[in-house]
């Protein structure tokens, strides 16, 4: 019988201790070591998906994972995904496809019956690979959630996966974080747990040392090291939209981009390689707050329920707002959900996004969108019809948009058109998610704002910073120590 594949879980003391990136790195680190690594999450809470290459979605995190390990992105590297659609409840998706919508409590009675699309995912994966390297979701601490769990301990003591716990120390009071994780778990989830490390620590390490003897002194986990402040972190795809609030360029540029942030804006990611580009102020603009009147361009993004936050923008006043930016002679371009919002109606018969019904959108663009049928997931490729460059994108979308505006559609995909223009060409909307990544397309849509863009390519700086990151976190933790960890699961 073939011994059980090298793996090792790492879970954190709280929600965005930096886990993803942690794994992220480690997956560069330990592939240039010339192992074959695959990324593993059991369960992720995302709007933020991408479109693997077996025709599914995941959490765009563990397609970052993928990208730092050398692998195409499968849907068996995040098995179970959350797309939040309201406060209480979740589209669930399971290994790539659409469940469901379920609220919280409807959810908690399901998670049983997903524990086997999880195992199978991860030892398909494991089959394949020289080490797998697991990310847990939230706090390994939650012990309301801890029966039946497929996220963290729940998952670990089912695979027989030894744990590594990461705290914080940014936000303050990490000691207490880690002390406390092991005063709450009970002594099966303990035995699991073989040591910790500190993320995101600013300053002299050695002012510190009392602080790790403490921890081990309570709990008698080693320490695995102490990770400084990774400064580039900004330049990596963000999962979170408090990870891209804290990112976006207030500074002064000579393009100056707002996107709206929307309660449930999804795919936010298409703003990062815009947010990079030098000569670019970009701003998520928080709900409600005014759009500058010196906007060059007002960006609507994706959203996880389109009528949903159409009624939010109208609500805080931002129709008013994307209204007059136009009149003035601003540009507007929507993507996905932002496209269709954009639109004359949006119709939900089928109750797709909740209670069936339609809504009256923005009426910028003469176009208008049947929510329904089955979800689009697709990687496609293409070019931009006016400035003839070649764009990959992924489209991951319900619903159909057509009308009158179609007919100027800005992009030319597999052989058709996509999107809608107006007919000053001044407002456009298209489903392509990623297209702002494609360095041509990108400046030649800023060259339309005025902007002369330099030589910077987002691509390459996304693999330079996984570099960046993959030396940092060498340089700081134990890799042999936490390899040796992995390699002791029996």
């Amino acid at each position: 019988m073939r011994p059980p594949t090298p793996a090792i879980m790492f879970q954190g003391t709280g929600s965005n201790v930096g886990k993803s990136l942690v794994v992220a790195g480690l997956c560069r680190l330990l592939a240039r070591r010339g192992l074959a690594v695959a990324p593993f999450k059991p369960q992720n809470m995302s709007n933020n998906a991408a479109v693997s290459a077996d025709g599914g979605e995941i959490g765009r995190a563990q397609a970052l994972q993928a990208r730092a390990a050398g692998l195409a992105p499968v849907v068996d590297m995040n098995p179970v995904l959350l797309k939040p659609e309201s406060e209480t409840g979740s589209q669930v998706v399971v290994q790539g496809r659409r469940l469901g919508s379920y609220k919280g409590r409807a959810y908690a009675d399901l998670k049983p019956s997903l524990m086997p699309a999880v195992l199978e995912s991860f030892e398909r994966l494991a089959a394949y690979a020289d080490i797998v390297l697991v990310e847990g979701a939230g706090s390994a601490a939650e012990v309301n959630l801890r029966a039946n769990d497929i996220a963290n301990m729940g998952f670990a003591e089912a695979a027989n996966v030894p744990v590594v716990l990461i705290g914080d120390i940014d936000r303050g009071g990490v000691i207490a974080t880690l002390v406390g994780t092991h005063a709450l778990l009970p002594a099966q989830d303990l035995a699991l747990i073989r040591g910790f490390l500190i993320n995101r620590f600013r300053g002299d390490v050695s002012i510190f040392n009392e602080g790790l003897r403490t921890i081990s002194s309570r709990t008698a986990w080693p320490s695995l090291g102490v990770v400084p402040w990774f400064s580039d972190a900004g330049k990596l795809p963000a999962e979170d939209s408090v990870d891209l609030a804290s990112r976006t360029r207030n500074a002064s540029g000579a393009v100056k981009i707002v996107a709206l942030s929307l309660p449930r804006i999804a795919n936010f990611d298409d703003l990062d390689p815009l947010s990079l580009e030098p000569g670019v102020a970009l701003e998520l603009l928080p709900l409600g707050a005014p759009i500058p009147a010196d906007a060059d361009l007002v960006l609507i993004p994706g959203s996880k329920a389109t009528i949903a936050d159409l009624a939010a923008l109208k609500a805080c006043g931002w129709e008013s707002d994307v209204i007059a930016h136009v009149r003035r002679g601003g540009r507007v371009i929507g993507l996905c959900g932002g496209y269709q919002m954009l639109g004359r109606r949006v119709a939900d018969p089928d109750g797709v996004e909740g209670p069936p019904g339609e809504a009256v959108g923005l009426g910028l663009l003469d176009v208008e969108t049947v929510l329904g049928g089955d979800k689009t997931l697709a990687r496609v490729s293409g070019r931009h019809r006016a400035s003839g460059e070649t764009v990959a994108a992924y489209e991951i979308h319900m619903g159909r948009t057509f009308g009158p505006d179609s007919a100027r559609a800005p992009f030319e995909i597999d052989g058709r058109p996509e999107g809608a223009a107006s007919a000053d060409g001044r407002v456009i909307g298209c489903y392509l998610h990623g297209v702002f990544a494609e360095d041509g397309f990108r400046r030649a849509f800023l060259a339309q704002l005025g902007l002369t863009p330099g030589g910077f390519s987002y691509e390459a700086t996304v693999d330079s910073t996984l570099d960046a990151l993959a030396d940092h976190l060498g340089a700081h933790l134990d890799v042999d120590a936490i390899l040796a960890i992995a390699r002791s699961r029996a």
